[in-house]
């Protein structure tokens, strides 16, 4: 069985965007492709923190690895001062955090090495 086909429907010839500038629509659709597939970066918003102290983004590994080997003998030092005021199960605790802490500065002493042999 034979079936007619309809003509396609009768159309305006001239585009709708006739009469805007070319150059603007491919500005424009730029803009929006790239807002929504190459969004950039938001600077980030600066939020009321409760911390007091932070470290410099800036600083190097060496640096940090050095106070952090600083800080770990200073604590060891200010331990064993205390452990000789302690007595019984309480000195025993202590000296436990002191082998700890000893053993905290010998693994940033051996990184601080790896970065910065000497």
């Amino acid at each position: 069985m034979f079936k007619a086909t309809p003509n396609p429907p009768e159309t305006d010839p001239s585009s709708p965007h006739a009469g805007l500038d070319p150059q603007k629509l491919d500005e424009a659709a730029k803009r929006a492709i790239d807002h929504y597939l190459d969004p950039k970066p938001q600077p980030k918003k600066k939020q009321p923190s409760s911390q007091l102290f932070s470290v410099a983004e800036s600083a190097d590994t060496e640096t940090l690895l050095a106070n952090l080997s600083e800080t770990l003998a200073s604590a060891n030092a200010m331990l064993g001062d205390l452990t000789f005021d302690l007595e019984g199960s309480r000195r025993h605790f202590a000296l436990g955090v002191q082998q700890m802490i000893e053993l905290s500065e010998l693994l940033a002493n051996r990184a601080l090495d790896i970065v910065d042999p000497r």
